[in-house]
């Protein structure tokens, strides 16, 4: 059986563009066109239909709605609104936030405190589709402050309602880009606060015990899920003084094979590498008597093998660190008690 290929989508960025751009037409005295035609920076020309128009009094509305494509987006679904009006000559493209997009309250992100939450490759693309132009766009999400919610922007300080956000203007399906996003950003804003100590976790168990163990600063914690390399690899590039990861021990046992995406779809626990690293503590696993990391954990017994897991995914976290960042691991298990540290 052939797999149908998974559906590219439209960033919120894209949208944004398409509907500025409808709006902009209109205003300028060419109509609504639907649908309507943007660039994006590689050079494609996706089309948008319109969700809504409206022309009054030297302002001029129009919607699109987001198409994620496949890709599981937060905001598929949600509609991008763009409001533009007139400016006195001179002016350029000026920005601003309507209903749901949020506002960016602290230093480290691409965007200055007090300014929308529209980031710059956005901008970019709705003033290279309008054009030389002296206007106002305001930029709306409706139902985007609960949308919001489900993200990590108040985290990373904006508040309000959701980013607009997009590079190339397409969504890979399943390319985590959005969470990649905030990693990145989440760290920035880190630096920027003077935080010279991050918290990375794999999921709400582990940031639990994260709060519980060190109680960081919110903007200390960095919610990387299954995405180690993404963390590791930009903290290579923009270091951090020390870095705590805090995982549960399957996920773990995948880093401390070697493994940055400890997705299950990209990476599985290997029990012959668990079994090695417990017969280096004197243990030894019958055959077929375990399958998982879990089944080991327990067959180890008082054998530190939570810890020789934590440094061995310590070590692999510093060789792609290149030095410059202390490294410390906290394993867990599924209720959250500690069952190894790389010390």
């Amino acid at each position: 059986m052939t797999e149908t290929p998974l559906r590219k989508g439209w960033t919120t960025g894209a949208c944004a563009a398409a509907a500025a751009k409808a709006a902009y037409t209109a205003l300028t005295g060419g109509g609504f066109p639907d649908p309507v035609t943007i660039r994006l920076p590689r050079g494609e020309t996706p089309s948008f239909a319109l969700s809504r128009q409206s022309l009054v009094a030297g302002r001029a509305v129009a919607g699109v709605v987001k198409d994620a494509g496949d890709d599981p987006d937060v905001t598929h679904g949600a509609e991008i609104v763009a409001m533009v009006e007139t400016a006195p000559a001179g002016s350029g493209v000026v920005f601003r936030a309507g209903e749901g997009v949020g506002t960016v309250t602290l230093p480290g992100l691409p965007i200055p405190p007090g300014e929308p939450a529209i980031n710059p490759g956005p901008r970019r693309q709705i003033m290279d589709n309008l054009g030389p132009a002296d206007v106002v766009v305001t930029l709306s999400i409706p139902g985007g402050a609960a949308l919001a919610a489900k993200t990590l922007n108040a985290r990373l300080g904006i508040m309000g309602g959701l980013s607009i956000l997009g590079t190339t203007g397409i969504v890979l399906p399943y390319s985590c880009s959005a969470w990649v996003h905030s990693i990145h950003r989440g760290i920035d804003v880190a630096r920027a606060l003077g935080l010279d100590h991050v918290v990375a976790t794999t999921g709400k168990t582990s940031e639990a015990t994260a709060r519980r163990l060190l109680g960081p600063p919110e903007q200390a914690m960095i919610d990387m899920g299954d995405m180690a390399g993404a963390v590791l690899k930009y903290l290579r590039r923009a270091p951090v003084k020390r870095l705590t990861l805090v995982g549960g021990f399957a996920k773990l046992a995948k880093l401390a094979a070697g493994h940055l995406d400890l997705h299950s779809g990209a990476s599985r626990v290997d029990v012959a590498f668990l079994a090695a690293l417990l017969a280096e503590l004197g243990g030894e696993v019958p055959p077929g008597a375990a399958a998982s990391a879990g089944q080991m954990l327990a067959l180890a017994g008082d054998l530190p093998l939570g810890d020789r897991v934590a440094r061995r995914a310590r070590e692999v976290a510093l060789a792609v660190l290149s030095g410059g960042t202390e490294v410390d691991v906290v394993a867990i298990d599924r209720t959250g008690n500690v069952v190894g540290r790389s010390g």
